[in-house]
């Protein structure tokens, strides 16, 4: 059975996105539907609003010229635009294909080629010129649409127009033919592909995963009651919302829901956005969940005495509830006494600097996360679930839920899912999120889906209680030379644990012992040497001070007592270069690519076995 063969999923009579987001917004009307800060101040947007705003976008790109079943990309961070022309790309019968904001200029070109994408949406000058430079060799391309003009008054070009041109030719065509909207919208059905998401290509070009209305009406249904949505809910957006997890989050949720989007004002204001917003639902990868670890594990070190003392004994009566939690039982009328103490005096004011006072639902995915990190923001009080799913199953296909909850697992199968281990040891899924196929792609499609069966490429199990242990990636394990099997994850995640690690690899494939490159965190071991009087004039020397090479060698050596000895880290190199989502070695989550890593640090990991 394919996700085809599943009956649609019906939410309030209707059986597609498009269909539901236009019930809710004559439903909604002057509800808030999502804010952003514009010149310091939180502006308000409603239903109504977005509704005519998506409305014009969608009719807009049809005077134009785009047709049901073509494909439009979109390259900004995030905006309420980005919605706008999400909901309006759906509503007229389009595809909707979101672009990272850092992919090149030759990233771009392959993916409007492969998608065959007629509209390109670009967010301002910079990302115009990438598309400007390879539309050439773009014969599909009718029409480029710019979000920001700024730079570009004196900008003339008969292929580019701005949004708000846009809008004026989505609202003519609106007066001309009043009902042509609402019978696009109707048109749409539950088995019409409706977003492209492609995958980092980590071995070879990057694959677009065709998405349907029925993938995503059904993981709408499922998790709405499983994060426990509500209208009163209030979100950030922060996260590409190219990537699966964000896009759900912030624009196919809140379509059952009706919660609050609130978008941060740019990548680097994340913490002081969330602390004026305090989301009551948050989801993010383990990098930012790490730093805030690590921001509160440093601001301690620089408290007092009495500080630290009152922290210890807050945060120790913390972990008391965290393992009564975690081991299903009640806690005492005494820990509860305790937990209810150090809340009021120590540990509400740590939720409040982080921006997660209010938070009812936080969650961890798109990568694995150390089980210390989750008990920690147990001990604090805030419910964490770690989450697994992927772009190919259009998210989450199991979760901890606050009934089912096992630390160091991923959960067990959400419902309606199938979840089984094949004789390899591959954790194959199954079930209406599973997605169409992999565009132009055939032959990858049929590897990947095979009888319904979604080969994940993860290896694991499943325990008696039904929960999902993920041990590694297929292609990652680790084969020492003599002959033990080696899952790294497990180790680079007690390393990142430490507020001095950004990320970190684990070699050792066919080798006789095991070795790591580590990216340092840039900015908190940057202050660690200004405290301690370190001398250095840039990344490369900070990286080959002697006394940071100390700290991060006590940092393996404090992990390496958590392993056997086959599976500690015997040698280290620090990789000397400040890396951002632009360059090779990272994926857009900020995860170091591990096949990429070990060829084009080759020499530099040779040295840690001569």
């Amino acid at each position: 059975m394919n996700a085809m063969t599943y009956p649609p999923t019906v939410i309030d009579g209707a059986e597609t996105t498009a269909q539901l987001f236009w019930a809710r917004v004559k439903q909604h009307d002057q509800k808030i539907a999502m804010r952003e800060k514009e010149f310091g101040i939180w502006q308000s947007i409603t239903w109504a609003e977005y509704g005519a705003r998506a409305r014009a976008c969608g009719l807009g790109m049809v005077a134009l010229g785009l047709k049901r079943g073509e494909t439009v990309s979109i390259l900004s961070d995030n905006n309420p635009e980005w919605l706008y022309l999400d909901m309006g790309i759906l509503g007229v019968g389009g595809v909707s294909n979101g672009v990272y904001t850092t992919d090149s200029p030759k990233q771009v070109e392959y993916l409007c080629n492969d998608s065959r994408t007629r509209i390109f949406v670009a967010e301002n000058e910079e990302q115009l010129d990438k598309i400007l430079e390879v539309r050439e060799r773009l014969p599909e391309l009718l029409k480029i649409i710019v979000l920001d003009m700024e730079g570009l008054r004196d900008f003339d070009d008969d292929q580019v127009i701005s949004i708000e041109e846009l809008y004026e030719l989505g609202e003519a065509y609106h007066k001309e033919l009043p009902d042509f909207w609402e019978e696009q919208i109707a048109l749409s059905k539950a088995e019409d592909l409706a977003i492209l998401i492609y995958t980092s290509g980590t071995t070879g070009p990057p694959k677009g995963a065709m998405i349907s209305h029925r993938n995503l009406m059904f993981q709408i249904s499922n998790l709405t009651p499983i994060i426990g949505f509500g209208p009163e809910d209030e979100q950030l957006s922060f996260l590409p919302l190219c990537h699966v997890a964000e896009r759900s989050f912030s624009v196919f949720l809140p379509l059952f829901a009706g919660s609050v989007i609130n978008f941060v004002e740019g990548p680097d204001t994340v913490p002081e956005n969330i602390r004026e917003v305090s989301p009551t639902v948050f989801f993010a990868v383990p990098r930012i969940w790490e730093k805030f670890y690590s921001a509160i594990t440093l601001q301690l070190k620089e408290a007092t005495k009495l500080q630290q003392f009152a922290y210890k004994l807050a945060i120790g009566a913390g972990y008391k509830i965290a393992e009564r939690k975690l081991n299903g039982e009640e806690a005492t009328g005494l820990e509860k006494a305790k937990f209810w103490l150090a809340n009021q005096l120590v540990l509400r004011n740590v939720k409040r600097l982080l921006g997660l006072d209010r938070a009812h639902y936080l969650g961890s995915g798109a990568a694995p996360i150390s089980p210390d990190l989750i008990k920690w923001y147990l001990a604090l009080g805030l419910d964490m679930y770690e989450v697994y799913g992927q772009t190919e199953n259009t998210g989450v296909a199991t979760t901890n839920m606050p009934n089912q909850f096992k630390l160091g697992s991923v959960g067990v199968a959400a419902p309606e899912t199938e979840v089984r281990i094949s004789d390899e040891g591959e954790i194959l899924l199954k079930g209406p999120h599973v997605f169409l196929g992999y565009l132009n792609q055939p032959e990858k499609t049929a590897e990947t889906v095979t009888d319904g069966w979604l080969h994940t490429g993860d290896v694991g199990y499943i325990d008696n209680n039904g929960f999902v242990k993920i041990t590694d990636r297929m292609k990652d394990i680790i084969i020492t030379a003599g002959g033990k099997n080696i899952t790294p994850s497990e180790i680079e995640n007690q390393l990142k644990f430490s507020p001095y690690v950004s990320d970190a690899v684990v070699i050792g494939d066919k080798r006789k012992y095991l070795t790591s490159l580590i990216m340092i965190d840039h900015e908190n071991v940057e202050k660690y040497a200004q405290d301690k009087d370190v001398p250095f004039t840039n990344f490369q020397s900070l990286c080959r001070a002697q006394e940071v090479l100390d700290l991060i060698r006590s940092e393996v050596e404090a992990v390496n007592k958590n392993f056997a000895q086959v599976e500690t880290i015997k040698d280290f190199r620090l990789i000397d270069e400040v890396l951002t989502a632009e360059d090779d070695e990272l994926t857009p989550t900020m995860k170091l690519k591990r096949s990429f890593v070990n060829q084009k640090y080759k020499s530099l990991i040779d040295t840690m076995y001569e």
